[in-house]
């Protein structure tokens, strides 16, 4: 349930942001949500300047879906999940910025998730995008494990599975391993003839980049291919082996959320894919719950 706040007009913006792209919603007390929008990449690890143009660009949207003036944004609480924003340095950055909103509630992108993924009360979430990572909240305890980011961890995300891939690929056009369909299929993703071709292809490119070629991975499995498919294994072992890991601490749920939950949930450990539930919001209106506690205790502190 929300959370009501001293104003009944209070408007509020909720921003979710990750390593593929960044969403806002507008959310009204009075009237719910009144508009949303879309931005690019929003992982400050990746790219501080183009986050902050992200968030812009998805907030800009959100006001004109909303029918909202652009001198409104000043009137917004912002609720912010971002990637990255676990590390102290990157959300001491963020903090520093002079943002637009009447005040900005900062958070990592895990704590926005869960709190959206189970409407504000205790649970916890496995995020399996662009990168992967776990979070759990209960009775006023957070822990996260994973999210260390691409390419030292995210093991059993896009990303990752977009690299094992192209590393396969490489190999057999090597003749260093097996044969696999990845390989064709990779070829003429790039409409490239070799493995040089492939290599320049990739050259500097971003996690979000081989997130993009996961769906490669997964459609080989699907077909018998041996070399994606313990591609496939290996991913949703780790993303099990956390979920595993999160229910230690005896969440009342479990949410999985990005592009490869679904994909993912027939390869996970059984007993984990029996515990998976939809998230009941997205985290969008996480960040919107965030930023509201985080209003409410402010008025609440202000009257004592």
């Amino acid at each position: 349930m929300m959370t009501k706040s001293a104003s009944v007009d209070q408007l509020y913006i909720g921003i979710d942001g990750g390593g593929t792209k960044c969403r806002a919603t507008i959310y009204s007390v009075q009237h719910g949500v009144l508009g949303t929008g879309l931005g690019g990449p929003a992982n400050p690890l990746h790219g501080l300047e183009r986050t902050l143009e992200s968030i812009m660009v998805s907030t800009q949207l959100a006001m004109r879906d909303a029918g909202l003036q652009a001198e409104m944004v000043h009137q917004l609480y912002a609720g912010v999940g971002l990637a990255g924003v676990n590390l102290p340095s990157l959300y001491d950055k963020i903090m520093e910025w002079e943002h637009p909103f009447k005040q900005m509630f900062l958070t990592s992108d895990l704590h926005t998730a869960c709190t959206g993924a189970h409407e504000g009360k205790d649970g916890a979430v496995i995020i399996t995008g662009t990168g992967s990572c776990g979070f759990a909240s209960v009775n006023g305890e957070t822990v996260n494990y994973g999210g260390h980011g691409f390419a030292i961890g995210d093991k059993g995300s896009g990303a990752w599975m977009g690299l094992e891939a192209i590393k396969a690929a490489l190999l057999e056009l090597d003749g260093l391993a097996a044969k696999t369909m990845l390989t064709d299929l990779l070829l003429a993703h790039f409409n490239v003839k070799n493995a040089m071709g492939i290599a320049e292809q990739m050259a500097g490119k971003p996690s979000s980049s081989y997130a993009k070629l996961a769906r490669y991975v997964f459609d080989a499995a699907n077909s018998g291919d041996l070399i994606a498919t313990s591609i496939v294994e290996a991913g949703a072992d780790y993303i099990s082996q956390l979920a595993h890991r999160l229910l230690e601490k005896q969440p009342p749920r479990l949410s999985m959320i990005g592009g490869l939950a679904e994909p993912l949930n027939k390869w996970l450990d059984p007993a984990i894919a029996q515990r998976v539930k939809s998230p009941k919001q997205p985290p969008e209106m996480g960040a919107i719950y965030f930023a509201q506690q985080a209003v409410l205790e402010q008025n609440q502190q202000v009257a004592l």
